[in-house]
């Protein structure tokens, strides 16, 4: 596509705010299109929900849910925290409402009691199986490029699904430009520098700098109302974009402090700090679709920053709590055991979900303003 016809169609988006990974903005069974509709209120923003046959119900929502653990597990190499971390969110969702016996279905997708043929069998509705293929491809991509397996999974899904042709090659298009902004958050490597001597070798923390920790504090804030500005939008992207802009916080982080970082090397701390790149996704999508934040519903208006606030401290607290991690992580030259990180994340996320209320009008605000190609942007470090 040339960056012309690329500008159109972000343009387009903009504009037209369609989509589907929260409510709103998505093109239905019958061809017909729904604008995202901006209203104010006490709950600020509401996004109008477009037409379809039925609620979504409930053997629906599992479905979906079981396609999404299911491509999880596409690769087979999941590592072991991220399994667990996986395991304990079904079971935490399991004891919200409507997430009664997500812990039973992670059970049987992990042992393989559920097939994709079972899943895909349980949605008729066109909209509800776009958005099961279009999270399952988020479910995917969350911790990089896909493998071939999960690009073998994600056809095999495509074709059961019988999607709306240009749907789903406009939601790839979507995919593809975010990919490929994530691929510019940090360098994809960087040179290994062999030191002079075994003194020169260990990491060393810096003096504190109080202009540093106030200019990293508030880049960290800000990415933090970023992402939860996304949060609110209702396209694919936004919610792809969340942990590539993760990863561009913790790059600018380690070069503040001296420190060239890889994409290798910033996942691999992101996970060691108990943020799961997989099961973040997970938890950002289960917890929208069984607060009644995904699909569908005829003629009914859903408010989306009343009923987004836990989507909002999420996303919010998860980028504050993982920013001031990495700030004292290489602040302190880099010395933090993997158990004192997560211990550490963990302290930090809940005063940071009470800052997220603190800061929700300029979240707000903040969310009506962005488009594609002004996050991706952000994405790239432009």
């Amino acid at each position: 596509m040339g960056k012309k016809s690329m500008r159109k169609r972000m343009d387009r988006l903009s504009g037209l705010r369609r989509g589907r990974c929260v409510t709103g903005g998505i093109t239905t069974g019958s061809g017909q299109r729904r604008n995202l509709k901006h209203a104010t209120g006490s709950t600020g923003v509401t996004w109008s929900q477009p037409h379809s046959k039925h609620p979504m119900q409930a053997n629906e929502q599992q479905s979906i849910l079981t396609i999404a653990l299911l491509a999880a597990f596409a690769d087979g190499h999941k590592a072991d925290t991220e399994r667990e971390a996986i395991r304990k969110l079904a079971e935490t969702l399991g004891h919200e409402s409507g997430g009664a016996g997500l812990a039973q279905l992670y059970q049987d997708v992990l042992l393989k009691r559920v097939t994709l043929a079972d899943a895909v069998a349980g949605l008729t509705d066109a909209g509800q199986r776009q958005l099961a293929y279009e999270m399952a491809v988020c479910v995917c991509d969350a911790d990089g490029r896909q493998s071939p397996a999960e690009t073998s999974f994600l056809a095999d899904l495509k074709a059961r699904l019988q999607l709306d042709a240009a749907e789903a090659s406009a939601f790839e298009r979507e995919e593809a430009a975010v990919l490929d902004a994530a691929d510019q958050a940090a360098p994809l490597a960087v040179p290994v520098v062999v030191a002079a001597s075994a003194a020169q070798a260990v990491p060393q923390a810096a003096p504190r700098d109080a202009a540093l920790d106030a200019q990293l504090d508030k880049t960290i804030l800000n990415a933090a109302m970023l992402n939860g500005a996304l949060e609110l939008l209702p396209q694919s992207w936004a919610s792809m974009a969340i942990i590539p802009l993760q990863v561009r916080l913790v790059y600018n982080i380690g070069k503040a402090h001296g420190v060239e970082l890889d994409q290798g090397h910033i996942r691999e701390f992101i996970a060691a700090a108990g943020v799961g790149a997989t099961s973040q996704y997970i938890e950002q999508f289960g917890r929208q679709l069984l607060g009644g934040l995904l699909g569908k519903m005829a003629g009914r208006t859903l408010g989306g920053l009343g009923r987004a606030a836990t989507g909002v401290a999420f996303s919010f607290a998860t980028t504050y709590a993982l920013g001031q991690v990495a700030r004292r992580y290489y602040a302190g030259g880099r010395v933090m055991s993997t158990a004192l990180l997560q211990e550490t994340f963990q302290k930090l996320l809940t005063p940071a979900k009470q800052l997220q209320a603190q800061y929700l009008p300029q979240i707000q605000a903040q969310a009506q303003s962005l488009d594609m190609g002004k996050v991706l942007a952000m994405v790239r470090g432009g």
